[in-house]
C-alpha cells in the first residue's frame, strides 16, 4: 500500500511534516523524531489548494530549524472531497452495477439520492443476478451475460464504474467476476468495489462506492497537488501519505482508490491532535475554526467512530466516519441583527478574508472574532470594534457560547463532567467554562492541531467480517485471535512497524435467527509508520 521512493540510507530524515487543508486555512507543522514541533504556518486556503499547500510548506521550510533534507514523510489531510460533493463540482460520470437480483430490485439503486446530484453523477445502473450468502456460499448464480450486456450499453458513456454486492465484505467473489468482465470489456476504466469501501449494509454501501467512483477526478488532482508541491521544493525524495476518516495514513495510490475515505480526515486529524497535544487519551474535543466547529470524543487517543450511518451531500453512506457534532460556529461567522430585533449568528462566513472584513482588522463585517475581542477573550487585530457594535456583538458572543454547549452536550455518551480539549484557531471564542465539562484544556500550538494530528498520523488495518463460531471453527476465542492477527498483518501490509503495531478496537456483534452461531466481528489495529 505504500508507494515511497527508496531513501538512501546515509540520509538522516527525521522530520515529518503534517498539512491540514481547510475550508479557511491550511496549516502546516514539521515535528522532530520526539514529536516535537519546530516549525508551524497558517496561510489562507486557496481555491486552487495547490497555491495554498506551495505556500504553507514553504514557510515551514524557510523556518532555520528545518532542513529540507532531513524530512522524511509528509502527511496531508483536506476537505477537499467533502466540498467537491457538496458543490456537485469535478465529479465523474459512474455507471452502476448491483449483484443482488432477485432479492434487492425492489430499491433501485442510486435511491435517495438529491435529484442533482444524481443527474450529475449517473449514467445509468442495472441489477443483476448473483449475491452471497450470510456465510459466504452463493445465493443465486451470478450472471456473466448480463454485465456483459451493461457493459456494450455504458461503453464511451461512463468514466467510472462502480460495483456492488449482496453480502461483499463476507466474500467479494462475484464483485470480482463482474470486475473481471468490466476491464475485459471497457478497458481500464476506472473501478470502485465495495467491498474496499465500507461495510455491511448494501444501499448505504452501494452509494459510498458510488460516491467513491465519481471522486476519481478529485482525487488525481489532490495527489497532483502534493505532488507538485514537493517537487517545487526538490522533496522528491520525501515519502507523501493522506490521512483518512480514522486519523490514521493511506498512501497516494491507495487516495487515489479510495479518495471517499478522506471525507472526514480533517475533523479526525483534529481530534488526533488534540489528544496529542493534551496528553489525554480520552476526553471531548471542540475544533473551532473559521467557518464552523466540530465537536467529537477521543476514545484511547483515536477519534470515536460513528455507529450511524453518515450522510454525505445528502447521500446515506455507512464507512467509518469520526461521531462529530457540527455547527456553523467559527471565527469568521458574521453577526447580524435580524428584523425582529434577535441576533443572527451566519450561517455565512467570511473565511480567509477575516483579515480584511472583519472589524478588528479594519473592516466593517461584524464576526464572532469581534465579539471575542470585545470580551477580552482574544487579543487580535488592531482596531477596536466601535461602541456602536458592542452591544450586538456581547448578544452574539452570549449565544454562541450557549450553542456551543449544546454541541458539546451532544457528543457526551455518559454522565458526569469529562475534560474538553480545545483547538483550531477560533477556540478562543469558548469562554473558561461549560456545563457538564470538568476543565477546558487550552494546549500550546492548538491553532495547529490539525496539521499536527496529521504529522502523528498511524497506519492502520482492519477487519469487518461475519464469522461462524460453532463447532468446527475452534469457538469464538480461536475466531477473535485470527481476526486479530488479520488486522495486525493489514497495518504491516499498509507501512506500520511490525513490533509497534497494537490493536486499538475490537467491536463484537451477535448476530441472531442464524442456523449456527455467529457474530459481526470488526477489529482494528494501529501502529506507527515504518522506517524500512
Amino acid at each position: 500500500m505504500t508507494t515511497g521512493i527508496p531513501q538512501p540510507a546515509s540520509a538522516r530524515q527525521d522530520l515529518r511534516i503534517g498539512i491540514d487543508v481547510g475550508g479557511t486555512n491550511t496549516d502546516a507543522v514539521a515535528l522532530d523524531t520526539s514529536s516535537t514541533p519546530v516549525a508551524k504556518a497558517k496561510v489562507a486556503t486557496t481555491i486552487d489548494i495547490t497555491s495554498g499547500i506551495r505556500r504553507a510548506l514553504g514557510e515551514v521550510l524557510a523556518n532555520p530549524r528545518v532542513d529540507a533534507t532531513r524530512v522524511g514523510h509528509i502527511m496531508l489531510g483536506t476537505t477537499h472531497a467533502t466540498n467537491a460533493v457538496l458543490q456537485r463540482r469535478d465529479l465523474r460520470r459512474v455507471a452502476v452495477i448491483r449483484i443482488g437480483a432477485p432479492a434487492s430490485v425492489a430499491v433501485r439503486p442510486m435511491f435517495g439520492w438529491p435529484e442533482d446530484l444524481h443527474q450529475h453523477v449517473s449514467v445509468g445502473s442495472r441489477i443483476v443476478r448473483g449475491g452471497v450468502e450470510l456465510n459466504g456460499s452463493d445465493g443465486v448464480p451470478f450472471d456473466a451475460d448480463e454485465v456483459t450486456r451493461f457493459c456494450e450499453e455504458i461503453a464511451g458513456k461512463a468514466e467510472a464504474v462502480a460495483i456492488s454486492s449482496v453480502f461483499a465484505p463476507v466474500s467479494p467473489r462475484h464483485e470480482l467476476l463482474a470486475r473481471d468482465i468490466v476491464r475485459r470489456e471497457l478497458g481500464d476504466i476506472p473501478l470502485s468495489l465495495s467491498h474496499e469501501i465500507a461495510s455491511l449494509g448494501l444501499l448505504e454501501r452501494e452509494n459510498a462506492t458510488i460516491i467513491n467512483a465519481a471522486l476519481g477526478h478529485v482525487a488525481r488532482k489532490i495527489v497532483a497537488a502534493i505532488e507538485d508541491a514537493l517537487a517545487s521544493f526538490d522533496l522528491d525524495h520525501v515519502v507523501p501519505y493522506f490521512t483518512q476518516n480514522d486519523g490514521t495514513l493511506m498512501s497516494l495510490d491507495f487516495t487515489e482508490r479510495t479518495p471517499v475515505l478522506t471525507i472526514g480526515s480533517g475533523p479526525a486529524n483534529s481530534l488526533r491532535g488534540a489528544a496529542f497535544l493534551s496528553d489525554l487519551s480520552d476526553a471531548l474535543v471542540i475544533d473551532i475554526g473559521g467557518t464552523s466547529t466540530d465537536v467529537g470524543a477521543l476514545v484511547q487517543s483515536f477519534p470515536r467512530e460513528s455507529t450511524f450511518g453518515v450522510e454525505v451531500g445528502g447521500v446515506a453512506t455507512n464507512f467509518r466516519m469520526p461521531d462529530l457534532v457540527s455547527i456553523a460556529i467559527g471565527g469568521g461567522t458574521i453577526v447580524r441583527r435580524a428584523e425582529d430585533g434577535t441576533v443572527q449568528l451566519g450561517p455565512q462566513s467570511v473565511g480567509h478574508d477575516l483579515l480584511h472584513c472583519a472589524l478588528t482588522f479594519g473592516g466593517d463585517t461584524p464576526t464572532l472574532t469581534d465579539a471575542a475581542a470585545v470580551e477580552g477573550r482574544a487579543r487580535i487585530g488592531d482596531r477596536i470594534p466601535p461602541d456602536t457594535s458592542a452591544s450586538l456583538l456581547r448578544e452574539a458572543l452570549s449565544r454562541s457560547d450557549h450553542e456551543l454547549a449544546e454541541a458539546v452536550d451532544r457528543v457526551k455518551v455518559a454522565r458526569g463532567d469529562v475534560p474538553l480539549v480545545a483547538v483550531g484557531g477560533g477556540s478562543v471564542l469558548l469562554p473558561d467554562a461549560l456545563p457538564g465539562v470538568s476543565k477546558i484544556v487550552r494546549p500550546d500550538d492548538y491553532d495547529v492541531a490539525n496539521a499536527i494530528g496529521a504529522a502523528i498520523g498511524t497506519v492502520s488495518g482492519q477487519v469487518d467480517q461475519i464469522v461462524e463460531i460453532g463447532a468446527g471453527t475452534g469457538g469464538r476465542a480461536r475466531v477473535i485471535e485470527v481476526a486479530r492477527q488479520a488486522a495486525i498483518d493489514n497495518a504491516v501490509a499498509a507501512g506500520a512497524e511490525p513490533s509497534a503495531v497494537e490493536i486499538v478496537d475490537i467491536d463484537e456483534i451477535p448476530l441472531t435467527y442464524l442456523r449456527e452461531p455467529a457474530i459481526r466481528l470488526r477489529v482494528k489495529a494501529a501502529g506507527p509508520l515504518s522506517n524500512v
